[in-house]
Order: C-alpha cells, then sequence, then structure tokens
C-alpha cells in the first residue's frame, strides 16, 4: 500500500501538543472528560470518530471524472464524517469503541461500506459529488455546509437499510411541527390519529430484511438526523455565539460541526476551554478495496495521533451543526435543552418553533440552497447569473 500523502494541514501532525493540563472539562460529542485523569480515554473515544479524508487510485466519478478528491473534498469528507457518526449512534450506540486489530462487527463493516470510495455505495465521493450536481455545485468544484446537508438529505433515502430522517433546518429555524411529521409520516396530525400506509413497503428483494422492514415501519419514530446550516457572522464569527455554540457540544444529541477556515473543511466534535477539537480530512490516503469476506483494513478511517485544536474565534461563521435523535424522547429532551441554551448568555443561534408561520417564504417553496443570510439567500435568487456571489466555499 502506497504512504499517505501528506498535504499542508496535516504535516502540522507532528506538532500537536497534548491536550493541556487543566482542570476545564473536555466535551466530545456530547460526553465530558478530564484532561488531568482521563486522557487515555479521550483519545480512545477521539480514535473511535470515523475519519474520511482525501483518498487517491478510486474508480473515476462519473466514470471519466477524478479518480482523488485532493484539493476540493475536504468539505465532502466532513459531511461523511458527521453523518458516520449517525450511523455509528443509530446502529452502534454513541459508547460504541473501535478495537484495532480485531474482527469488527458486522454493522460497523456495513457503515463503513456505506461509505467506501465506489459509486455504489451509499455515502461515497462518488455519490456525493455526483448528487451535488443538482445542487448546482459541478464535480469537482468545493461545497459549503449546506450544499453537503442538502446532498446527505437526499442520499439518505436510498438507504433502507438505516431508514434515517434527514431533515436540513433552513432559515435559521427549527419546526418542530415539520420534524414530527418527517420522523412519524404515518401519524395524520391534522387528526390527531395513525393513518395506514397505501404504499406498498419495499422489501429489497429479502425476506428476513422484509420482517425487519415492517417491524420497522410499524416504529413510533425514524431515527432523525438534524443539520442545522448557520452563518454566526458575517467574516469572522460574532462572540456572542460562542457560548450557545459550545453548549451544542455538551449535548447528548450532538453529531458535532462541519465547517472551517476558508477553503480549508473541518469536522468539529468538542472543545476544551476556548479551543475547538477537530479532525482534519487533508491527508491523502489510497483507496481501500474489501476484502472477499467483506472485511477491510480499516486503520486508516480512524484518527491515532491526538485531535487537531484551533482557537474558537478562528472559526468561519459558515458552518453547520448536527444532532441525531433515536427517538421521540430523545427529540423532545433536544428541544428542552435549546430552550434552555436560549435564555442563557449569548445570542440564540438559530430558533425553535412549534410550527411554521403560513405567511413565510421558505427556502424550499424558492428551491433554495444556499449557505447564506436571508438578505443574500434572496439576492442570489434574484441574480443567479452572479457566479462570483458566494462569499466563501469551504
Amino acid at each position: 500500500m502506497d504512504a499517505a500523502t501528506l498535504t499542508y494541514d496535516s504535516l502540522r501532525f507532528g506538532e500537536i501538543e497534548d491536550f493541556p493540563e487543566t482542570s476545564e472539562p473536555v466535551w466530545i460529542l456530547g460526553k465530558q472528560f478530564s484532561a488531568l485523569t482521563e486522557k487515555d480515554e479521550i483519545l480512545a473515544d477521539v480514535t473511535s470518530r470515523l475519519w474520511f479524508t482525501y483518498r487517491k487510485n478510486f474508480q473515476p466519478i462519473g466514470g471519466t471524472g477524478p479518480t482523488s478528491d485532493t484539493g476540493w473534498g475536504c468539505m465532502l469528507r466532513c459531511g461523511q464524517m458527521i453523518l458516520g457518526q449517525a450511523l455509528v449512534c443509530r446502529h452502534l450506540g454513541r459508547d460504541w469503541t473501535w478495537s484495532p486489530g480485531q474482527r469488527q462487527r458486522a454493522e460497523y463493516i456495513s457503515i463503513l461500506n456505506a461509505f467506501i470510495d465506489k459509486k455504489d455505495s451509499y455515502y461515497s465521493i462518488h455519490q456525493i459529488a455526483q448528487m451535488g450536481v443538482g445542487e448546482g455545485k459541478s464535480i469537482g468544484q468545493w461545497y459549503g455546509p449546506n450544499t453537503v446537508a442538502q446532498v446527505l438529505k437526499k442520499l439518505a433515502v436510498f438507504d433502507s437499510w438505516s431508514r434515517l430522517a434527514v431533515h436540513v433546518a433552513m432559515d435559521n429555524t427549527v419546526v418542530i411541527e415539520e420534524i414530527k411529521r418527517l420522523c412519524m409520516p404515518w401519524l395524520d396530525f391534522d387528526r390527531g390519529a395513525c393513518a395506514a400506509s397505501e404504499e406498498p413497503l419495499e422489501m429489497n428483494g429479502d425476506l428476513e430484511g422484509a420482517c425487519a422492514l415492517a417491524e420497522e415501519e410499524t416504529a413510533l419514530w425514524k431515527p432523525l438526523v438534524l443539520l442545522i446550516p448557520l452563518r454566526l457572522g458575517l467574516s469572522d464569527i460574532n462572540e456572542a455565539y460562542i457560548e450557545p455554540l459550545k453548549q451544542c457540544f455538551m449535548m447528548p444529541q450532538s453529531l458535532g460541526v462541519i465547517g472551517g477556515k476558508p477553503n480549508s473543511a473541518h469536522y468539529f466534535i468538542g472543545f476544551v476551554g476556548h479551543e475547538l477539537i477537530y479532525l482534519d480530512p487533508h491527508t491523502t490516503q489510497p483507496a481501500v478495496d474489501p476484502h472477499e469476506d467483506g472485511q477491510f483494513p480499516d486503520d486508516s478511517y480512524h484518527c491515532q495521533h491526538p485531535p487537531c485544536r484551533m482557537h474558537i474565534c478562528e472559526l468561519d461563521p459558515s458552518i453547520a451543526a448536527g444532532f441525531f435523535c433515536q427517538t421521540e424522547d430523545d427529540f423532545d429532551d433536544w428541544c428542552a435543552q435549546i430552550r434552555k441554551v436560549s435564555n442563557c448568555r449569548g445570542l440564540p443561534m438559530f430558533e425553535l418553533v412549534d410550527s411554521q408561520p403560513s405567511h413565510l417564504i421558505t427556502a424550499d417553496v424558492l428551491n433554495l440552497t444556499p449557505d447564506f443570510s436571508d438578505s443574500d439567500r434572496l439576492e442570489r435568487f434574484f441574480d443567479s447569473e452572479d457566479e462570483e456571489f458566494e462569499i466563501l466555499s469551504l
């Protein structure tokens, strides 16, 4: 196997310091650690996250397209990481840890297979890049956080194994009714009763899977992946959003944040003090092929060095925050936490409302998926010929 190609960000790996000797808590995706007494536990938890990086020598995207995403695919890889964490929570649980060198659970292998760099994998770089064409992004073009969120939402529809309900909250607003309709589509909200679906279930030709699918179809809640594209300032993050942003990493439903710095996307998984903890996709590794038994070398899908850190004020204001709610109770608890955070110091990053006022024009009505504020969104809508309008592509 070829050695990994080190790009400008990954050259810093040897210079990364261990976690500081501080009494301040370390928060990683809803779990609290002590930097003084739990450094091994911190590194084990970070290493267990799926780490998707640039790859080379994979099948050409679209048959004749690029065979590597080096230089353009960092935000796509960050999208894979945040969704990968959702699948881990869905099928393995948040407390699952990776054991290197051991035969892995079937669910874990299935998750990795969904991201492997082949055209027929649910969330491969091929699928994301080609689905992005429908969002106005040509193959090889940088994405913003919102574009990735919209693409993942579309791709999740085809994942019959995970059966996720992916919701992208637009206009800085999370509408509770919209989410409950999505996660409980068989519930007639107008009459307050369950309505049976008239469409036959898709069984994928597998009897055992059909039984499991039918059983899940009667469940009260489809697991929710909530992605919230936000802009927390103009050119720099507004300091009033810092504490609410930290609170997001403290919630047990947290999937982290995708964002970064100009033209350099990262997957943020937590914080310590005023520093964000993140996984960096800017390392080019060879594409991996599974063995005949479905197993494959997975060391390169886990970051086995101390994670990167950056001061929170260096974060570009264009981000997307992610949350996973396995049950309706998880979602109700998340709503309660968000309302509590909104009453604390700092500015709320987004609004949580029970229902959408009927007079509002939403992004879905305008068929828009940009990464900006309301005024920017409308200006771009009415001036579609201005291809240089985007302030930033990560």
